[in-house]
């Protein structure tokens, strides 16, 4: 009985196999997918919010060697009172982070990819407005980290499928 999860699983392994399903990191570091994401330079992007993106996806892409991609990114930051206390102030607010970004093919100019990435915190506001400062910047560090790893994710996707159309 102990063991009989696992039986399962790999009673199910053949089934799996036939489903479509592949890994988007096959061949690890050497992979395609892997090679492409260091291909890439980001652009430059305005604002605080600018800044961090910009890093996440830096730090994500892993650049090495001369840019075959160019990744421009716009973001729409806006922070939207939610909650009103009696006293007309906001208690809650919802921080949404929207970017539109393109991949870029740098030979000949080309957009290759044109897609939109998004999340969104909602936060208190205290009575310190420092608190409440302080909240709303953790909230953009962190909607910065969770769209970088949407537009990674994306362009990963993107050179898998392009490599597989190229066999």
């Amino acid at each position: 009985m102990k063991h009989l999860p696992l039986i399962a699983a790999l009673a199910l392994m053949p089934a799996l196999a036939g489903c479509g399903l592949h890994p988007l990191y096959s061949g690890g570091g050497s992979g395609t997918v892997a090679t492409t994401l260091t291909r890439v330079e980001v652009g430059p992007i305005e604002g605080k919010a600018g800044w961090l993106m910009a890093n996440a996806l830096k730090d994500r892409f892993g650049a090495s060697g001369a840019p075959l991609y160019r990744l421009e990114v716009k973001l729409d930051d806006q922070i939207i009172g939610l909650g009103v206390r009696s006293d007309d102030s906001v208690s809650r607010e919802r921080r949404t982070l929207r970017a539109r970004y393109q991949l870029i093919d740098l030979s000949k100019g080309t957009v290759l990819l044109d897609a939109t990435a998004g999340s969104d915190a909602g936060l208190d506001v205290v009575n310190s407005e420092y608190g409440t400062i302080a909240a709303e910047n953790t909230a953009l560090e962190r909607l910065s980290e969770i769209v970088a790893d949407q537009i990674v994710s994306r362009v990963a996707l993107y050179a898998q499928r392009t490599a597989a159309s190229a066999k």
